[in-house]
């Protein structure tokens, strides 16, 4: 059973959550601010944690950094603050996952389930699927089928590998521009947008069936990009 810890100084949000998780199956541990957070954490071992910004003693993104210094598990972020600066900021602390207050539980059990399937960092993940295009990593190939017996090979360049690769380990995980700069361009590149832009742009013109409409490559404005293997209907 999946152990879920939920951190929020909102007593019937708590409450809510704590009933939908456990009607589905989740295992939950409850705390109201960031100190019993941390002291949960340690206690109980979480799969996942569901985490409040605005807390009553330790900012939310300071938790967030207590627990990157030993805790893989993913991290959601469940907050009334609609700033980027403010989801950049907690991206960029280790974060996986932002969801804005008022929220849908159903959106937050989807974001539960893509964050949870994503692979621990590091790990190989030998042959992507999506849609029609199949990524084999460590052939470093990329094919496309164009029809039900022929399959087209799909030329990438260094960069756009990398680029690739990275997107690719975290199916589902929102990544932010700083994080995908310095993992895939190194220290000094963190503001280069552009570079990101173009990249990105290549990616989808190669791998995406309607570039101007991508629905596995995802932009979330302000903030960075997301994969997702099963494509989103509407996606723009």
């Amino acid at each position: 059973m999946t152990r879920v810890l939920v951190v929020d100084d909102e007593p019937q949000i708590l409450r809510a959550l704590a009933i939908n998780l456990r009607a589905r199956h989740y295992e939950v541990v409850t705390a109201a601010n960031g100190a019993e957070a941390l002291a949960a954490a340690s206690r109980h071992q979480p799969d996942l944690v569901v985490l409040d910004l605005g807390l009553p003693d330790i900012d939310g993104v300071e938790v967030v950094r207590g627990l990157r210094g030993w805790c893989a598990a993913p991290i959601i972020i469940l907050s009334g603050r609609t700033e980027s600066a403010d989801k950049v900021s907690a991206l960029d602390a280790g974060a996986d996952d932002y969801v804005t207050k008022p929220f849908s539980v159903d959106e937050l059990l989807a974001r539960m389930r893509a964050v949870s399937r994503r692979a621990a960092p590091g790990e190989a993940i030998p042959v992507v699927t999506f849609g029609v295009t199949t990524v084999d990593l460590a052939a470093r190939r990329v094919t496309v089928a164009e029809a039900a017996d022929h399959t087209q090979e799909v030329r990438l360049t260094p960069t756009e590998w990398h680029l690739l690769e990275v997107l690719l380990r975290y199916p589902g995980k929102l990544l932010s521009r700083k994080q995908l700069l310095a993992e895939v361009w190194g220290p000094g590149y963190e503001t280069a947008d552009g570079n990101l832009r173009v990249y990105m742009a290549q990616l989808r013109r190669k791998l995406e069936a309607d570039p101007a409409r991508p629905r596995h490559f995802l932009t979330e404005p302000g903030l960075g990009y997301r994969f997702e293997p099963e494509a989103r209907p509407d996606s723009a």
